[in-house]
């Protein structure tokens, strides 16, 4: 059924288990002001359903902010399938989450768009196909647009590029030494880039078989749990959300933080506190809006590839536009990039 709990900006909140695989899932629906909502599916492990239930409602929002500051004219959804921790599904229990997914999906009336995200792919997305129209991401060999990983990658280059040359005066990579957290699909595509550029890098991820992609590309690899104290120019958070506590600001030996990963900063206040500290911080709702941009406008009748990427490769302005309004106007670059997605949101026939 549909819950709305009264305390929530959100504008609906459907929970259901599914009757195939008995799994629950949660699809939040924050705001579809500037247009129907989209956002991708995560299916992923917690310690409860209501925890799965909260990470959807965080992601939703996230995707109102994102979709926003892009320019897009696309509200804010997620779909989580929750997976209680300690469990493995097998292909077929992936399958059913997938088809009960999708008629969750159709529930809603075209009010949510869903694509791939954390946990799933563009086959599971040809999967949620079978049950509604409302999914994006397909593969190319079912007339989709693919995964949006290379769109997500190319956007953070983009804005890693403008934070250098905020913070060094210069874009270029070359010689910069880069500390990668996370070698997932967009924070491997980020290293090699960086490593076929020049930059020195150091890297890790939680799969020590990520080690084999370090030593091809010439990375330095740490252990998780200490590669922030990595002294460097950059640190780039490409794997789960909320990295960026006190503790690891504080222990941060870089001079900006710019990557891929969704809700880095573990508590608002940690926007201040970065800047504080002389860190530039490049909101990663902003940055990582590469995939959305690219499933939201490669769906669209007559838009070429190159017109996408040059949407994608714009962010790189939009980092360096929040830069500067946040260095006038004495507010965190957080401060600057939320008024940037805020004020399309207020005037929604003028987005």
């Amino acid at each position: 059924m549909s819950v709305l709990p009264a305390d929530l900006p959100h504008e609906t909140l459907h929970v259901v288990k599914g009757r195939r695989s008995g799994l629950t899932i949660s699809i939040a629906v924050h705001s579809t002001v500037l247009g129907p909502a989209l956002g991708g599916c995560r299916v992923w492990t917690y310690d409860s359903w209501q925890e799965a239930v909260a990470d959807s409602l965080r992601l939703a929002e996230g995707m109102t902010m994102k979709n926003a500051a892009a320019g897009l004219n696309r509200g804010g959804g997620k779909a989580v399938v929750y997976v209680p921790r300690g469990t493995t599904l097998t292909p077929t229990e992936r399958y059913e989450a997938m088809l009960d997914l999708g008629d969750a999906v159709e529930t809603l009336g075209g009010s949510y768009m869903t694509a791939e995200d954390v946990g799933t792919s563009a086959e599971d997305m040809s999967v949620v196909a079978t049950r509604t129209a409302h999914v994006c991401g397909l593969p190319p060999s079912e007339g989709g647009v693919g995964e949006p990983s290379d769109a997500t990658a190319a956007g953070v280059y983009a804005g890693l590029q403008s934070t250098l040359e905020r913070v060094f005066g210069s874009r270029s990579v070359a010689g910069r030494h880069v500390i990668v957290l996370g070698l997932g699909h967009v924070g491997s595509l980020i290293a090699m880039r960086l490593a076929s550029e020049g930059a020195v890098l150091t890297v890790t991820d939680v799969n020590p078989a990520k080690r084999a992609l370090a030593e091809a590309i010439g990375a330095t690899w740490v252990e998780p749990e200490v590669a922030h104290r990595v002294e460097g120019d950059v640190f780039v958070p490409a794997g789960v959300g909320g990295v960026l506590t006190e503790r690891v600001i504080d222990e941060l030996r870089v001079r900006a933080v710019v990557g891929p990963a969704n809700n880095q900063l573990a508590e608002r206040p940690g926007a201040e506190r970065l800047a504080a500290r002389g860190i530039l911080w490049a909101p990663d709702f902003v940055v990582n809006a590469g995939g959305v941009i690219f499933l939201s406008m490669a769906g669209e009748p007559g838009v070429t590839a190159e017109a996408t990427q040059e949407r994608v490769e714009r962010i790189g302005d939009t980092v360096s536009e929040i830069f500067r309004v946040a260095a006038e106007r004495g507010v965190t670059t957080l401060e600057a990039a939320e008024e940037l997605a805020l004020g399309r949101l207020r005037e929604p026939a003028n987005a």
